[in-house]
């Protein structure tokens, strides 16, 4: 099972569980079942084993145990280790037991001086039958409760998963568009930089990170080819030269971008990120580090080619504005 198909199965899975616990769909040991195999896909080793003992019964022995002992609400007496100790089948079948025993119990009309006798015994019978139900229907009521929880953690982490992946996917192949129309030699050396990253070793991300400052200045050349010319930003006088890519890029963003916090935003990144691949290269960095470097590299890429179509709307917002005061 690949990837995605797994995750299309475990997000089924939850949503189906979900709608059987809240509709009461199915009987508890078979909702039990069904969360194992979810959890089998999700679940922590603790929620494993306590769906474990919720199916073969509980025991004094084990911390997890006696906590969800607690959390279930099966202690009558804590102190001495008195509980309701039996898996939750067990505990629904008794539920059952009562409620039969409960609707076959009569208040006796009968007279004499034994009646009052038989009437109170009687009202203390159905009395206590009522309260086994309800204490017995509180600790099934617990563990279904933390059984949804369970489940509905695992669907929306799921939901939230595939969305951020599809916006993802989205904003990618806008990317890679933009990319691949204004400076395809930077979209060339990408498959290069996870190949290496794949390697894992330090040669190996070492070269990815060269890579990295390859495709920034790469991506500087084309968007901004080098000049004697220097250009004034935030009272300073940058220049605009072969060696100043980050300069370049700078007065690509200041040109362009019409926001003054998006524009120091994205200052900031190039800087953190241009500082990180140069030092990264004779520093120690570690794969994660240096796949969340690149990945940052090509998003940073991403938002810069997307500023040409946020000055295109701010142009056509100026002319529309000129248009409207002239009629």
């Amino acid at each position: 099972m690949n990837e995605n198909s797994r995750s299309k199965h475990i997000l089924e899975l939850a949503k189906e569980l979900l709608d059987d616990i809240e509709l009461s769909r199915l009987p508890a040991e078979s909702l039990l079942l069904k969360a194992t195999r979810l959890a089998r896909y999700e679940g922590s080793e603790e929620t494993k084993y306590w769906l474990s003992i919720e199916m073969r019964g509980y025991n004094s022995s084990n911390k997890i145990s006696r906590k969800y002992m607690g959390l279930t609400g099966r202690w009558t007496d804590i102190e001495k280790g008195y509980g309701y100790w039996g898996p939750l089948a067990q505990i629904e079948a008794a539920i059952d037991a009562q409620k039969s025993q409960l609707s076959a119990m009569r208040i006796p009309d009968s007279s004499g001086d034994k009646a009052l006798l038989a009437v109170n015994s009687a009202a203390n019978a159905m009395s206590t039958t009522s309260n086994n139900i309800s204490t017995l229907s509180g600790i099934k009521s617990r563990v279904l409760g933390i059984l949804h929880q369970f489940v509905s953690d695992v669907y929306y982490a799921k939901v939230f998963d595939n969305l951020a992946e599809s916006i993802f996917d989205k904003y990618k192949k806008d990317v890679d568009l933009q990319i691949s129309e204004n400076c395809g030699n930077v979209l060339e050396q990408i498959p290069s930089v996870m190949d290496r990253l794949s390697e894992g070793d330090t040669e190996a991300i070492s070269q990815a990170l060269t890579t990295c400052r390859r495709i920034i200045d790469a991506f500087a050349d084309t968007i901004y080819p080098p000049t004697d010319e220097t250009i004034e930003i935030g009272g300073n006088t940058l220049s605009l030269k072969a060696d100043k890519h980050q300069n370049r890029l700078n007065a690509y963003v200041h040109l362009r971008c019409h926001s003054t916090s998006r524009k120091k935003k994205i200052r900031q990144n190039i800087a953190n990120i241009y500082d990180r691949v140069s030092t990264g290269i004779h520093n120690d960095v570690d794969v994660e580090e240096a796949k969340s470097l690149f990945l940052n590299t090509y998003l940073l890429v991403g938002e810069i080619l997307s500023l040409s179509s946020e000055l295109a709307e701010v142009a056509a917002n100026t002319i529309n504005e000129a248009l409207a005061d002239i009629s």
